[in-house]
């Protein structure tokens, strides 16, 4: 019922959706909202014990200037390189507003197959990327100048990355022919699992702590690759770091003494 509302109301803002401007103004809005939350919690660290409990590394700080120059990178690539690309895929590419909504079975179904789709196309992205220094240096390195992870540094890559993972979130839906409500909400989940994947902290009800036996890394994952830089390349679940050997799970006893200290206050 509730994907029958929502699309009802989509599709009577076909006049907005069907302007070239819609995806880069959707794609900047999604990522600065799921990236707020966690610009707050930075700022309220120092101030707040509970805030700090609950950070993976309490004792490094997000300088204004690193936030600013995040921000402008962010704003410039989505203008200069993401507004034309879109304008392209509108010419190429109008958007279709099927009479239906997809039942809802289907669009968890097709999300969580995107995700492990895109799960397993950046994790080869990403393995080479580490592995082949001339395409480490001219395209990855950027993203790497940082060995803390905080919210704004998801988007804080060179071109070439940034246009290959908008790359892989396009064709993912395209290949599995989703719904374009369901291409909607996949987009809206995968950037919210990269800028929490980013955060820098690990909450009792944080993804990596819903899915059991293991199979999600989460924050704590990625952390852990921007700190010893040659394990957990894949974004999300871990089967395929397990699967290469390159898995990394150390920091346990940092996210034990978190739930202890939660359950105390």
């Amino acid at each position: 019922i509730f994907g029958c509302i929502l699309w009802d109301f989509l599709k009577e803002q076909q006049s907005h959706l069907r302007s070239p401007f819609f995806p880069v103004l959707f794609s900047l809005t999604v990522y600065l909202s799921c990236c707020l939350p966690y610009v707050c919690l930075d700022l309220l660290c120092s101030r707040l014990s509970l805030v700090h409990h609950f950070k993976i590394q309490p004792q490094n700080k997000v300088p204004w200037s690193v936030v600013w120059k995040c921000l402008h990178k962010i704003v410039y690539n989505h203008v200069f390189f993401i507004f034309p690309l879109s304008v392209v895929h509108w010419y190429w590419k109008p958007v279709v507003f099927p009479p239906l909504a997809p039942e809802m079975l289907t669009v968890v179904k097709d999300v969580l197959a995107c995700l492990l789709l895109f799960d397993m196309q950046y994790f080869l992205w990403h393995l080479l990327h580490h592995k082949v220094s001339w395409l480490y240096h001219f395209f990855h390195k950027e993203h790497h100048i940082h060995t803390a992870t905080f919210s704004l540094m998801t988007e804080d890559t060179g071109v070439w990355e940034m246009l290959n993972l908008s790359f892989f979130s396009t064709l993912i839906p395209a290949l599995l022919d989703c719904h374009p409500l369901t291409e909607m909400l996949f987009f809206f989940a995968n950037i919210y699992l990269s800028v929490e994947a980013h955060s820098g902290y690990e909450f009792p009800w944080s993804p990596r702590r819903l899915v059991p036996f293991g199979l999600y890394g989460g924050a704590q994952h990625h952390h852990l690759h921007h700190l010893k830089f040659k394990v957990n390349y894949a974004p999300y679940f871990t089967h395929w770091d397990r699967l290469f050997g390159t898995l990394w799970e150390d920091d346990t006893h940092r996210t034990s003494t978190n739930m202890e200290t939660f359950k105390k206050m």
